[in-house]
């Protein structure tokens, strides 16, 4: 872990109670977990994990909860939060109190361009942060680059890209933009189309530069779930996209999260 992470997390604690992560989502941090999964929205339940693995719901409040996912040997720490980077920055960092191998975002993406599929699973090659969160993890809030360009470490994005093959699926290398707000992206879809990004979704920007301070190998797994260049919405798909989406969520994603963990 970096200083930087290091004195965050000090002053945080300063002002707030220890053993956070036991407090929002039932975290032991005298436990060691395989990974830890990342999910705005998405529960183990959701993805129908429990059919197949033993899942222990440790806390669930108004828009957060936190669960135990386990297989055979694995150990899974998963945390269901709410949408937005400022809610990922805050809720990583809660959970840095805990000891985890490395880190699995999990979510849903829009498209920006024809050649993604709903259901299709991507992961960033890129991302650039559309908002202003991310700015408070600098040494100062006056250090804002407007639009900055994050990336992940792309030697640990490859050996996942490889499990994927090995799996028989394909994960897609994409450049992400990462907006703050959904209502209004779409008033300003053309400008964010300049950028020329092929997805769009909220986190990941913030996600990555919360893995250089954790300094932890992560991934972030995206599902398409709609896209504005062929017309596929978020809401109110067609019997067909709502069928591939269910397969990329539902049969892909929790595949993935076992293989990755357990190849950590």
């Amino acid at each position: 872990m970096k200083k930087r992470m290091i004195e965050i997390m000090d002053k945080f604690h300063q002002y707030n109670s220890d053993n956070m992560a036991y407090l929002a989502f039932g975290l032991d941090k005298n436990e060691h977990y395989d990974a830890l999964v990342v999910a705005p929205s998405f529960s183990p339940y959701k993805l129908k994990m429990d059919s197949y693995c033993k899942v222990t719901t440790l806390k669930e409040g108004a828009y957060i909860a936190g669960y135990l996912v386990e297989k055979d040997d694995l150990k899974i720490a998963w945390i269901k939060t709410a949408s937005s980077d400022s809610n990922l920055i805050d809720h990583v960092a809660v959970c840095a109190e805990l000891t985890f191998d490395i880190m699995i975002f999990i979510g849903a993406v829009g498209a920006l361009k024809p050649e993604f599929e709903l259901g299709d699973l991507c992961t960033p090659s890129f991302s650039i942060a559309g908002g202003f969160a991310h700015t408070y993890l600098k040494d100062s809030i006056k250090d804002f680059v407007p639009f900055e360009r994050v990336e992940p470490d792309m030697e640990f994005i490859n050996n996942v890209v490889g499990i994927a093959e090995e799996s028989g699926y394909e994960l897609k290398k994409a450049s992400v933009f990462c907006t703050p707000s959904i209502a209004a992206e779409y008033y300003h879809l053309e400008e964010i189309k300049e950028f020329d990004t092929d997805l769009i979704e909220m986190e990941t920007a913030s996600l990555y530069l919360m893995a250089d301070l954790l300094e932890i190998p992560t991934v972030a797994l995206l599902v398409v779930s709609d896209n504005s260049a062929t017309g596929a919405a978020l809401v109110g798909r067609t019997d067909e996209e709502q069928s591939r989406y269910d397969y990329g969520r539902n049969v892909v994603l929790p595949t993935m999260i076992l293989k990755t963990a357990d190849a950590k």
